[in-house]
């Protein structure tokens, strides 16, 4: 199969992805065989390929935004058919036996291993995942609109719980990249205000057309204060820029999978009124199977610019550069 290979860490400017020919993977027990057809291109493969993230192994293949078709099953797994369609996002395994995994909190497992950084993912034309973490992908998405959902919506998902917002609330997001143009939307239908704080133009048109009543700078006035915000962008100087406008009581939520350093925090100023600051660590199983009912209820539109395999590289420069609108896919 071909797959884009990194074999050493470098920034993405020097093209750190190879194209290479590699052995079809076999599925071990209870494993499938994808065949992929589309991959999202997300931050943590930027940090991956840029070896911010401590990686356990190389060489690698990255990606976690899988959608593709099931061709080959390992003994036991009989829980998809050959040529159903299914997902395969960030959380790759789990022990299933600690304490958070017994808790129903398995993102926290400390020997929880992730696709594309523990085991070769999606920037290739196959891949295998065990059956317990594929999804079945809910009908009237193509497979370039459904990728986006795999990591993208499931992580903003999940900050969107932890930042507890509630309906009719104020919630405010801090980047607009791939997670945020899916999770205003899942915001909207909740029914909360949505003011997004973005630099780039191109973001805050999109943010408006998506339902935004406020979009600005994050060193801006938005007039009222949020209940609630989630920070996508892994840019530590807006947590202060982000508590500024938090209410009393509110909860800021930290997206990013990495975060460059936190300036100090005023506490009178900031952080008292019992405001929280809560990072978000990768998701659950049951996360990803109610945003995938949720994506399918509202239904949420997803907004992507295609690439070739080919061009991986290309696509992590320009995610990089906060040059694509919505989230970047590659089409295998």
């Amino acid at each position: 199969m071909k797959a884009m290979l990194l074999r050493e860490p470098r920034p993405a400017e020097e093209r750190p992805l190879e194209l290479a020919d590699l052995p079809l993977p076999e599925p071990g027990p209870g494993e499938v065989r994808i065949r992929v057809r589309a991959c999202g291109v997300c931050h943590t493969d930027l940090h991956t390929v840029e070896g911010d993230l401590a990686l356990p192994r190389l060489p690698l293949v990255p990606g976690h935004q899988i959608v593709g078709v099931v061709e080959a099953r390992g003994s036991g797994a009989d829980s998809f058919r050959p040529g159903e369609r299914v997902g395969a996002p960030w959380l790759y395994r789990t022990c299933g036996r600690c304490e958070f995994c017994q808790r129903g909190l398995e993102n926290l497992c400390a020997d929880a291993q992730f696709t594309g950084l523990h085991a070769d993912g999606g920037y290739a034309e196959a891949m295998v995942v065990h059956q317990d973490f594929a999804y079945p992908l809910p009908e009237g998405f193509s497979d370039v609109a459904a990728a986006p959902l795999l990591c993208a919506g499931i992580i903003g998902y999940r900050a969107l719980r932890l930042s507890e917002v509630e309906a009719g609330q104020r919630l405010g997001m801090y980047g607009f990249g791939g997670s945020a143009h899916v999770t205003i939307q899942v915001a909207r239908h909740w029914g909360c205000e949505v003011y997004v704080f973005t630099r780039s133009e191109g973001h805050r048109r999109l943010a408006r057309r998506l339902g935004a009543v406020w979009v600005g700078g994050a060193e801006d006035d938005p007039g009222v204060r949020m209940h609630g915000s989630i920070i996508f962008a892994p840019a530590g100087w807006l947590v202060p820029e982000a508590l500024r406008v938090l209410e009393r009581g509110g909860t800021l939520a930290l997206a990013g999978v990495t975060m460059t350093p936190i300036p100090e925090l005023d506490y009178d100023r900031l952080l008292y009124w019992e405001r929280a600051v809560k990072s978000v660590a990768n998701f659950t199983r049951q996360d990803a199977l109610e945003l995938l009912g949720v994506a399918a209820e509202i239904p949420i539109q997803t907004t992507v610019q295609t690439f070739p395999l080919e061009a991986a590289n290309e696509a992590l420069v320009a995610l990089k550069r906060s040059e694509i609108n919505g989230t970047g896919v590659l089409v295998v």
